[in-house]
């Protein structure tokens, strides 16, 4: 396979500070065949989509926490200005 599958096991491992162990045990894998993979500059097609998937879903895990903080931002402010104008809620 082409290098830059087998760099998706590091750099995914590294862009979520995972070591090997803990990004196999995300997706089923174990240590030993993610390293392997590495070291055969082999990926397979089902490791790959279950690391690109994970990725994906880490992804919009972290932008859903982002935009729940925003609403707890905007509700706790909007609540600041209510009491500051004298409205009760």
């Amino acid at each position: 396979m082409e290098n830059k599958e087998v760099h998706l096991v590091k750099r995914v491992s590294k862009e979520l500070g995972l070591t090997y162990k803990e990004l196999g045990e995300e997706i089923g894998y174990s240590e030993s065949t993610l390293r392997r993979s590495v070291s055969k500059n082999q990926i397979s097609e089902q490791l790959k989509k279950a690391i690109e998937l994970y990725l994906e879903i880490t992804k919009f895990k972290e932008k859903e926490e982002e935009e729940n903080r925003k609403k707890d931002l905007i509700a706790t402010y909007s609540l600041e200005i209510l009491n500051e104008l004298g409205i009760k809620r």
